[in-house]
């Protein structure tokens, strides 16, 4: 959450406090209810709503099974709109602007990166500081699903197809979870 609500893009961006020293499950379920189920509300479609209500969100935490113990999701404050048209430079020096901030779980930050241009060497660097987590593959399609819906509230068009994709594979993902 945030001390206040604000914008991704103009979609308004709810960022409501979870409870102090919060953890993986109150990020699953900020996530769930904040993100994804607000950008689900405002698209009223009822494919990606069906699916989402029945069955991804009643099984979202098996996306976040390894994130426990030592693991354990600690917020960090995210720009939450980072892509290459919100980083310029000033002065000669590295600049991101318009962000859509708030705390939450670092891998949330890449949701965008369809579009963000980010090169080998970028990942290269990031992954050397924050090494990639098991299960970050399973979990990307939620990251982008979320700005898949936004692009759709604000633009129409296309993006309720990339977001039903998105929302299709983590259905798969999770499916394959509870067969294993």
């Amino acid at each position: 959450g945030f001390a206040v609500d604000n914008t991704i893009g103009a979609t308004p961006q709810p960022n409501p406090w979870t409870k102090p020293n919060s953890g993986t499950q109150e990020w699953v379920e900020f996530f769930r209810d904040h993100r994804i189920g607000h950008q689900l509300d405002l698209a009223g479609d009822p494919y990606c709503s069906k699916l989402w209500d029945k069955d991804i969100a009643p099984r979202l935490h098996l996306l976040f099974e390894d994130l426990k113990g030592e693991k354990e999701i600690k917020p960090s404050l995210l720009h939450g709109d980072l892509w290459s048209g919100n980083i310029g430079s000033a002065d000669g020096k590295p600049s991101i602007y318009d962000p859509a901030v708030y705390w939450g779980h670092h891998e949330a930050e890449w949701g965008m990166a369809w579009c963000a241009g980010f090169g080998p060497q970028f990942w290269e660097g990031y992954r050397s500081l924050i090494p990639q987590d098991a299960g970050f593959l399973d979990r990307k399609p939620l990251y982008d699903a979320y700005h898949q819906l936004n692009h759709y509230n604000l633009f129409g068009g296309g993006y309720i197809g990339s977001a039903r994709s998105d929302l299709e594979n983590l259905k798969k993902k999770l499916n394959a979870k509870e067969k294993s």
